[in-house]
């Protein structure tokens, strides 16, 4: 990772351009190209140091509602069925914890019974059928920016 990579991660993390080409503008204010930035980020991506880039938004401004499930699978499924889960839409991303409910997930949808069905689908796609929903009480939004 070179000083361009750097500071390439410092600004998509906060001030990723709202642009119709975001890759250029990225470029533009980094002084390289498009093409180049977009060359950076697949790579950044292809060495694991990206996985994701996309918007965050306040789904209960949007009035949408959300939940954090967990759910407890046999260890020798929990890629398989992190896999199935991960392809849910209303699924904003899951992670394995060493817990006996080992596999937690966040779910956005229109309302309880858009998750009640999309949990019923998980279920029927996993046969996983031991899993918590746990609505959020309060919200907190902690900011994470790391320095490249």
């Amino acid at each position: 990772m070179d000083e361009l990579d750097r500071r390439f991660l410092n600004i998509i993390q906060t001030e990723f351009p709202i642009d119709p080409r975001p890759f250029r503008a990225l470029g533009e204010r980094l002084g390289t190209s498009e093409s180049e930035a977009l060359a950076r980020v697949g790579s950044l991506a292809q060495a694991g140091v990206i996985r994701k880039i996309g918007p965050s938004f306040d789904t209960s401004r949007l009035g949408h509602v959300s939940t954090l499930v967990a759910a407890r699978v046999p260890a020798e499924r929990l890629e398989e069925v992190a896999e199935i889960v991960s392809s849910f839409p209303e699924v904003t991303h899951n992670y394995g914890r060493d817990h006996e409910y080992n596999l937690w997930f966040t779910l956005v949808a229109r309302d309880g019974d858009a998750i009640r069905r999309t949990l019923d689908l998980i279920e029927q796609k996993t046969g996983i059928s031991d899993m918590r929903s746990l609505p959020a009480e309060r919200m907190f939004k902690i900011r994470v920016n790391f320095e490249f």
